[in-house]
């Protein structure tokens, strides 16, 4: 059974940090190209982070980029996005999704979203004081 489980949302100040973890179980990331994508009240979802299998690289839209970093343990099964300097424009449901049949990152930020074919259930992050 393919899943991937989010966590780590939850409510910050601005200014805060917040570390989200994305767990799979039933694949390995390892091979996969994994991406990072957020959905903020009465917008569309959009593509936060990748980061490639083949060789580690990342992609960031241009939103995040400098304060957000994405990376991976394969070891673990788990990839993160750590989220610095954080903005009440950064409150969404964060989600993370697994490419289709990918193993490294194209385009920009993520590519587009339907090449993504295992999705998480989401975590919610609010960025408020």
């Amino acid at each position: 059974q393919l899943q991937l489980v989010e966590s780590g949302g939850g409510l910050v100040q601005p200014g805060g940090s917040l570390r989200l973890s994305c767990a799979a179980s039933g694949f390995t990331l390892a091979y996969s190209a994994i991406g990072w994508f957020r959905q903020a009240p009465g917008k569309e979802r959009e593509g936060v982070s990748c980061i490639s299998a083949s060789d580690g690289s990342t992609n960031y839209a241009d939103s995040v980029k400098g304060r957000f970093t994405i990376s991976r343990d394969n070891a673990k099964n788990t990839v993160y996005l750590q989220m610095n300097s954080l903005s009440p424009d950064d409150t969404a449901v964060y989600y993370c999704a697994a490419h289709t049949y990918r193993d490294y990152c194209v385009g920009y930020a993520t590519g587009p979203e339907s090449d993504y074919a295992y999705w998480g259930q989401g975590t919610q992050v609010t960025v408020s004081s």
